[in-house]
């Protein structure tokens, strides 16, 4: 598409009509695209605070409490995925594992496959990493929603981050409305 027809294409999108349409079978139009965009960031803001509280009571940073999450997530976690992970220079993630490991927090071991590489794994029985994924996934908001709505949502996001559909969804912009009321 040339970026006429997407600009032409972006408007009449904007244009829509609403009106009528329960919200489940509407186009997302921009407004309600913010809303969920503010809700993302709130609910993120929320369990950073947490982390950022665990993290000034244990004596880490943010970056390192982030790492600590990152590392009790991924067994096969290395400096350059981490660094990728984090948005960082591989540099910057070899000078947090650095600090980790001098606190007892991290450990480097050789890679299984990969000589030149090492993963990056916390020790067995990492008690702060413990509690803070104790303590954030106890409090954090998602914690409020029942087990079936956090794996609808689980599979929404995952969906959203892949791009990737989750079974059973229209495709963006398809009104299933009719399908509904046969």
């Amino acid at each position: 598409m040339e970026p006429a027809d997407r600009g032409a294409a972006a408007k009449q999108y904007m244009e829509m009509p609403m009106i009528g349409l329960p919200m489940y079978h509407a186009v997302w139009i921009p407004e309600a695209l913010e809303e969920l965009i503010d809700s993302l960031c709130a609910i993120r803001t929320q369990v950073h605070a947490q982390l950022k509280g665990l993290a000034r009571d244990a004596g880490l940073t943010d970056a390192q409490t982030d790492v600590l999450w990152r590392l009790s997530r991924d067994p096969d976690m290395t400096a350059r995925r981490l660094a990728g992970r984090l948005q960082c220079d591989a540099s910057t993630a070899t000078a947090m594992i650095d600090r980790l490991e001098k606190r007892g927090l991290a450990r480097r071991v050789p890679h299984p496959t990969d000589r030149r590489a090492k993963l990056i794994q916390p020790p067995e029985g990492c008690t702060l990493r413990d509690r803070a994924i104790q303590y954030t996934t106890e409090h954090s908001p998602l914690a409020r929603l029942d087990r079936e709505s956090r794996l609808s949502l689980h599979a929404l996001l995952h969906a959203v981050l892949d791009g990737t559909r989750p079974t059973g969804q229209p495709a963006p912009g398809q009104d299933n409305h009719e399908e509904e009321q046969q």
